[in-house]
């Protein structure tokens, strides 16, 4: 990771520099960390031992649950620790170290978001055919490729970040490491690899393209099923919509274009780092009557045993 930089560590001027505000953050923050981690796990928990959730749907949102702790792990622990500290640095390598993480996981949730909106599709378009298509081969393989594809889309990130050469500043206008605002540090004409990091912004807009047809595809398909039918699709696809757009609509927004606002780009960045991971418990255990139905039992069941303890 040896490059021409004279530049060994960044400085992060995180989301505000107001110190009252600083303190309100690291309250509010903290409390939504703990949501995250809490809630997903609880999801994790629930889908691997009720013997109800073993469809495909729950096997791929116990990896969007994994996958959000996380995503959010990368940036979240570092921004809460900042809001405490006056002297918000982090190493060259741990800044690259950040980036990577982000991408990688990041892109993998697009994919897990996009391979969940096509179970949807074949259980509601192609309901025959789910159990032949949707096999634990086949949803084995998505989520492989998923991994795979999160890992090529980062390295690529991060090796073309890293060949850029930093003489300073050194000042990060962000809570995290991302690439706009490492190419807005680098002293060199960063045009050629905007151009590229823009491309990869390209694969949110392709797979929301993708989930966007889906969805129609969908809709229109439940103008054939009976009353009980749309509703439980609506219930199902509901959150699904509902965790895409929160995901994807401030994804695409940062990376398919080329940065102007720092300032804009970071407070649009916490949607998808925070609170879309925190939101995706809430939104598939409230609206889904199967999930809520497995965590009464199951933790019902465990107070039980430690009550007749």
């Amino acid at each position: 990771m040896e490059n021409a930089s004279s530049v060994k560590e960044f400085i992060l001027l995180g989301l505000s520099e107001n110190q009252g505000v600083q303190k309100i953050c690291f309250v509010m923050f903290l409390f939504f960390y703990m949501i995250i981690v809490a809630g997903n796990l609880l999801i994790i928990i629930t889908v691997i031992s009720s013997q109800r959730l073993n469809s495909p749907m729950y096997s791929f949102l116990c990896y969007l649950s994994f996958v959000d702790i996380c995503y959010s792990s990368i940036t979240a622990p570092k921004m809460i620790a900042d809001f405490l500290v006056e002297n918000k640095t982090i190493s060259f390598v741990g800044c690259i170290a950040q980036l990577f993480g982000v991408h990688f996981f990041g892109c993998t949730e697009i994919f897990i978001l996009t391979a969940m909106a096509y179970d949807r599709y074949v259980a509601i378009c192609r309901p025959l055919h789910y159990t032949t298509l949707m096999t634990r081969r086949a949803c084995g393989r998505m989520v492989i490729g998923s991994w795979v594809g999160g890992f090529v889309h980062s390295i690529v990130q991060t090796l073309l970040t890293t060949q850029l050469p930093f003489c300073g500043p050194n000042k990060i206008d962000h809570y995290f490491c991302d690439v706009h605002p490492l190419l807005q540090l680098a002293c060199t004409d960063t045009y050629t690899v905007g151009i590229i990091v823009a491309a990869g912004g390209m694969i949110a807009l392709s797979c929301f393209f993708i989930l966007v047809m889906s969805y129609i595809v969908i809709l229109v398909s439940l103008k054939s099923q009976t009353h009980e039918g749309r509703q439980k699709a609506f219930s199902t696809c509901g959150s699904h919509i509902t965790v895409v757009i929160l995901f994807f609509g401030p994804c695409t927004f940062i990376y398919i274009r080329p940065s102007s606002n720092l300032l804009e780009d970071k407070n649009v960045a916490v949607f998808y780092t925070v609170i879309t991971p925190m939101l995706n418990p809430l939104i598939y255990t409230l609206r889904n009557e199967e999930v809520k139905s497995a965590m009464r039992k199951l933790w019902g069941r465990k107070l039980g045993s430690e009550v007749g303890r």
